[in-house]
Formats: structure tokens, sequence, C-alpha cells
């Protein structure tokens, strides 16, 4: 077991920011915690990083207590913070063989690196030459220089354009093809449930809910929508097809709600009514926001 967190608790004043939580993640595992804004992500993986004192409960890091601060651990594990920090006026390559300077890594392996993050063309850039999507995997890379056995990424997509996070989703399974143990938090739902092995849904500085994406998903037992253009039929046809639980518009769309589609979409085909036919299973969203409510949080 990469990870084993029992009873993890930690209290800021008046704030538990941590409320008794324990989980483990197996080796080569690509394990998620999700949740809404001050939910207590980041202050739990800072305290299995070894960055905090824990005020209760026991964690095991590669079999070792990370607190206090064990050197023998900083070798074997990488940590990507939300905001991460370079050295002035350094070349990204420059940047990387600083960085594994410090664990003996040959300047050979920081070009490997630079390739697999997909920067071996920006490797004479400065970084603040780089885009925000290409510091991302900057950061990454210098986390995973000195090839450690679990990689920790606090947000690691946050504030990248869709075509920079879906870039990034690509260097991320590279490194798990490596058999590499992530941990790490998003606020991405669609992309936890295609990278995540199994995500755990924090609230409160609780975990409300863990498992596998599908598995979670599953357990909702949520409606099937499909989605029609609107005006195709009228609401009260709609309503009698059999399997069909309820139908509305919105302006734009006819939705039929159904725990069984397939009679449903029998029904409209006979009609003739498929022509820019949309289907809507239930998603890893529907599932956070069933567990955390759907209010604002700053």
């Amino acid at each position: 077991m990469a990870i084993s967190v029992r009873g993890l608790t930690k209290r800021y004043g008046d704030l538990l920011a941590v409320d008794d939580v324990s989980f483990e993640v197996a080796e080569g595992e690509f394990f998620g915690i999700l949740g809404p804004n001050g939910a207590g992500k980041t202050t739990t993986l800072e305290l299995v990083e070894g960055l905090r004192e824990p005020d209760a409960g026991e964690i095991r890091l590669l079999g070792l207590k990370p607190w206090p601060r064990n050197s023998a651990l900083l070798p074997r594990i990488g940590v990507q913070l939300q905001a991460s920090s370079f050295f002035d006026k350094l070349t990204a390559r420059e940047q990387l063989e600083t960085f594994g300077s410090l664990y003996g890594v040959s300047k050979g392996t920081a070009a490997d690196m630079l390739e697999l993050v997909g920067l071996a063309d920006k490797a004479n850039t400065r970084e603040n030459k780089l885009s925000g999507g290409q510091r991302q995997r900057l950061s990454i890379a210098c986390a995973l220089v000195h090839d450690p056995d679990v990689a920790f990424l606090d947000e690691p997509t946050a504030a990248l354009d869709p075509q920079a996070r879906r870039n990034l989703w690509d260097v991320l399974r590279a490194i798990r093809e490596r058999g590499k143990t992530i941990v790490y938090t998003t606020h991405y739902l669609d992309e936890a449930e295609i990278l995540c092995d199994r995500v755990a849904i924090m609230d409160r500085g609780r975990i409300l809910a863990m498992d596998p994406p599908a598995t979670l998903v599953r357990g909702l037992d949520s409606a099937t929508h499909v989605l029609l253009a609107q005006g195709t039929l009228p609401v009260d046809q709609a309503r009698a097809i059999p399997g069909v639980d309820d139908a509305s518009e919105d302006g734009v769309s006819l939705s039929l709600a159904t725990h069984d589609p397939g009679p449903v979409l029998a029904a409209l085909a006979e009609r003739g009514t498929l022509d820019g036919l949309q289907v809507r299973s239930a998603t890893l969203e529907d599932v956070f926001l069933n567990l955390t409510g759907r209010e604002y949080r700053a």
C-alpha cells in the first residue's frame, strides 16, 4: 500500500479543516480527491506529504511516517503545489537540471522529462516566457524529475484553457503508465471521471463517498435524459411514451426523463423523431452535486 491514512484530523482555531478522514491508496493507483472550495482537500494532501503536523490520526506514506519531516521520504515523493515558484531567469531545461541536481539526477534525465511533458522544443525558453499550460507542465516535470514513487498534484489543470487541459491529461496518463502512484485534487469532474481509478469526495473536512467513478455514478440511480428539439412532440404525448418518468421543456429542448431508455428510444424511432436526439446519462458531476449541494461557495 502506497498510502494509509487513519482518523486524520486537523483544526485551525474553530475551523475543523480535516475531520476524522481515513483512506488508502494502492501502489500504481490514480487517486483523486474532489470537493468544493474549503472542503479540506489541500490540507489533507499537505498532511500526507508531511508539510503539516496532524492534530490526530495516523499516516503511513510508503510505510513511513511523513511527520516529523522525514528526509528518507523526500527522494521518493514528488509534490506539485497549487502555486509553483521557479528560479528567476532560468530556462525550462535549467529549471529541471537545478531541481534534479538536488537529488543527484543527471542532465540527461532532465532532458527526458522535458520530452515526457511535451516541452522539448521549449528547453531554451525562460520560464516567464512560457504559457500558463506550459508552466503547469514544467511544474509537474520538476515534481517528477527525480523519478518519485508517489506524485502529489494539487489542481494541476486549474486555470488552463480546454486545449492545454487536454494536453496535460496526456501527460498525466503517461506518468501513470510508468507505474507511478498519483494523488491529485481537481475541480474538474469530467477529468476525474476519465483519469482516476478511484475518487474520494470531500466536504467540510469529511469524506462523503469513495469508490471508482463508475461505481459512484451507478449508485446514484439517476434518470437518463433523452433530449429532443422543442416542438418535436407535445409534452403530454411525450409523457405517455412507455418508460418515460417525466417530460419537460426549457425553451430550447424537450427533455424526457427515464430509468429505462431502451423502450423510449424504440418508441421515438417508430415516430421518426431521432434526428438531433441526445442522450445524457448521470455523470460524476451529478454524484458530486447530490452529495455536496448546489449552492455557490467562494
